[in-house]
């Protein structure tokens, strides 16, 4: 594994707990990152995003007036985004499948029970970091590909035509996937050490 550098990061904790906020911020502080905001929920999180560009979110996902999962549709969805790029790991006490699977489909890119560790949220940055899924588009979702291993798929739901758009080798990127795919690759280059 790759050692990186991740005092360059800027990430935004969104939690309405302020005990939470401080130890995921403890937690980021440790890890070597200097860049750190809070937003007490979802709206809160917009109007920071507004302001300053961010490089990763952690989200909690119960959270009055806006939680996690709102955010994040609307972050994937919404003209008014600020950035549908942005890495988003959404924290969780509740690690049912189906509530795995709906931040899934909502575009998060990671997803952490809690309680949180400095381990555990390391190897969720380290993944986003060295693994990145490309963002697909269909008809009912935008986000980062659901699919964590490319098996063989023959069936009903395979994605194709004109519902289904993602980066194919040799196919142009848009400007907005160019924009975003330049933006990860520098914040990457400058977060490893030298």
């Amino acid at each position: 594994m790759i050692g990186y550098r991740l005092d360059r990061l800027a990430v935004l904790i969104i939690d309405d707990n302020q005990h939470m906020r401080s130890l995921v911020r403890t937690i980021l502080e440790s890890l070597g990152v200097t860049q750190i905001m809070e937003a007490r929920d979802g709206a809160h999180a917009l109007e920071k995003m507004s302001q300053t560009q961010i490089d990763l979110l952690i989200a909690d996902w119960n959270m009055e007036p806006m939680d996690g999962l709102d955010l994040t549709r609307h972050l994937r969805t919404s003209p008014e985004s600020p950035d549908q790029f942005v890495p988003v790991i959404m924290l969780s006490g509740h690690t049912e499948r189906a509530r795995v699977m709906q931040a899934r489909d909502a575009g998060v890119t990671e997803f952490m029970a809690k309680p949180v560790s400095a381990r555990s949220l390391y190897a969720r940055i380290v993944s986003i970091i060295e693994n990145p899924r490309p963002f697909v588009r269909t008809n009912d979702y935008f986000g980062p590909d659901r699919r964590r291993q490319m098996l063989p798929f023959e069936g009903p739901e395979r994605r194709k035509g004109a519902g289904a758009e993602s980066a194919k080798p040799g196919q142009p990127l848009t400007g907005e996937q160019q924009a975003a795919l330049k933006r990860t690759k520098d914040t990457i280059r400058s977060m490893q050490k030298p």
